[in-house]
């Protein structure tokens, strides 16, 4: 099968010929019908220090995809051959603490399709069968790509429970951008996003928040606490892992408000413990990958009831060949584009 590999300790990647992969007694093999890229992946193309810390090739890469069944191991029991799947890339060991008390998204053995074990830039992939999410085939295959990202978006928001609340969105990538359309299905009372890309700030417009922040032309606390006539916000969701954005939605958080971490930090970041947290009494929750499986029915819920429609967010799709395109246009430093789907 032809995959897309990091085969070296180095920036950029290879287009190989690779073993189509047997799947084991609990595995189904899926043939890949397409693949969005992640943040993730990006950092893993340019070979930064975390993906050098975390990654060890020679390996195919890739974590978001859909596909469909076309073989299943001995033992497994509830998935057929035919069946069109999203999977969530977060694989549980099923055996430790957490996995055995209603936790297997933060599974202390946890592995990451793409980035601990074979991904899905590839024809096709082996993947554990608890780990395959059936989906309605009359979902797009790109739509069904995008869900695990999708998937943050609706854990954050969920646990901002932010009905009938004022909301400050920190970070316009993708998921950001999922963010602002799950407030308005959810029900908040004022949406403001906050982030620097243009064209990605348009695509948050598409979702009509109540306003959109370019914080490379404006300061953001001021700004937010003038659209909140001085009060601050509710809810911070924090998208971004940046930590000028993790120090501006502190600031902005109203007492007794609620911080919600979903941005990774590339570095520790310094908080005023007493001031930000203890005298505000805020309430901080963070957010690793999705509940398992909780937040999965939740978002197929939104999905078939149409109360959610996120399609105007993967705005290009290409060949799987054309990875290096595709990864030229998310490092530019103007991004054109909001989420890029490859198709074997």
């Amino acid at each position: 099968m032809r995959a897309i590999a990091k085969q070296t300790a180095a920036a950029g990647v290879e287009l190989i010929e690779a073993p189509v992969p047997q799947p084991t007694s609990h595995q189904v093999l899926i043939k890949v019908k397409a693949t969005s890229i992640c943040g993730t992946d990006v950092h893993i193309y340019n070979w930064d220090a975390w993906a050098q810390s975390r990654v060890k090739p020679p390996m195919i890469f890739g974590h978001e995809f859909s596909g469909e069944v076309v073989e299943i191991g001995k033992q497994v029991e509830d998935i057929k051959v035919g069946d069109h799947v999203a999977i969530e890339t977060h694989i549980p060991c099923q055996h430790c603490f957490q996995c055995h008390t209603g936790q297997m998204h933060i599974c202390k053995n946890l592995q990451i399709v793409g980035v601990d074990r074979p991904g899905c830039f590839a024809e096709y992939i082996a993947v554990p069968e608890i780990c395959c999410v059936k989906q309605d085939k009359t979902l797009p295959w790109e739509m069904a790509s995008i869900l695990e990202p999708l998937g943050n978006a609706v854990y954050t928001v969920s646990e901002g429970q932010v009905s009938g609340k004022t909301v400050a969105i920190f970070g316009d990538g993708p998921i950001g951008i999922f963010a602002v359309a799950l407030c308005k299905v959810y029900g908040a009372s004022k949406i403001i996003v906050c982030g620097m890309q243009p064209y990605r700030l348009d695509l948050a417009r598409s979702f009509a928040p109540d306003h959109v922040l370019n914080v490379s032309e404006v300061k953001a606390q001021d700004a937010i606490f003038d659209v909140t006539s001085g009060n601050g916000v509710d809810v911070v969701l924090e998208m971004s892992g940046s930590p000028v954005a993790i120090k501006d939605g502190f600031a902005v958080l109203k007492r007794g408000g609620t911080f919600v971490a979903f941005g990774i930090p590339s570095k520790p970041v310094e908080l005023n413990f007493a001031n930000d947290l203890i005298f505000k009494a805020a309430t901080v929750k963070s957010i690793n990958g999705r509940k398992m499986f909780s937040t999965w029915h939740e978002m197929q819920n939104l999905i078939l009831s149409k109360r959610l429609d996120v399609s105007c967010v993967v705005t290009h799709q290409m060949p799987l060949e054309k990875i290096n395109d595709a990864m030229a246009l998310l490092n530019s430093k103007e991004i054109q584009v909001g989420k890029i789907v490859l198709k074997p």
